[in-house]
Formats: structure tokens, sequence, C-alpha cells
């Protein structure tokens, strides 16, 4: 059953995204931009965490995960090194996936070759 409520949470999240860049005059890079914010002020008012109580990898994989990460690695920080956390928290939160999109997007960098469209 978590499978399924996984899928369709994120389905819906994704889904939402799809329709705003279709639908809206919103670049694709902006809509990424308004998840990770969306997500982080979700988090921070204690709305998103109850979606990932519920949907599990449903709500942590897309964008808007990435910016409850944040704002979660950033209360912990502050808790535990106090105002300095502020500044630490985020980007050891976010540490392990920005350092796997890096080695994998030069990975497939090497491996394939980019084409531009006509």
């Amino acid at each position: 059953m978590s499978y399924l409520k996984a899928f369709i949470v994120g389905g819906i999240i994704c889904a939402i995204a799809q329709i705003l860049i279709d639908k809206t005059k919103l670049t694709s890079a902006r809509v990424l931009v308004m998840y990770v914010v969306t997500g982080a002020i979700l988090s921070g008012l204690g709305i998103y965490q109850k979606l990932v109580d519920f949907a599990g990898a449903g709500a942590t994989i897309p964008l808007t995960g990435f910016g409850h990460s944040l704002v979660q690695g950033t209360l912990k920080a502050v808790k535990e090194q106090g105002i300095i956390g502020i500044f630490t928290g985020g980007f050891q939160a976010g540490a392990g996936g920005l350092g796997a999109a890096v080695v994998f997007g030069y990975l497939f960098g090497i491996l394939f070759k980019p084409k531009t469209k006509p």
C-alpha cells in the first residue's frame, strides 16, 4: 500500500508541475524554483512533514521534498549548533543529493554525446 501512496502523491506533484509548464507562460526553471520554495515554506509551517509521513518517497523525491530537506536540515543544525546552523544546516542536509547529481551528471556527460535541437 505504501508504494501506491508514494506513486499517487508523487504523480500528482509531478502532474501539477507539468500542467503549470504546459498551460501557463511559466518556464520549467521557474516551476522548479517555485516547487523548492513551496516545499520549504510548507516544511517550515509543519505541513509538509505530514505529507512525507503519508506518502514517503512520493513526497521526498520531487523538488518539493528538496525544499523540505533544506528546512529540516537547517532546523536540526540550529538546535545543535545555534545560530551558525542557519548557514550550515541546509548544506549538510542537501550535500548527498547534490553530490550525487554532480557525479552522475558528469558520468552521463562523458558516456553520451549531447545533441542540440535544430
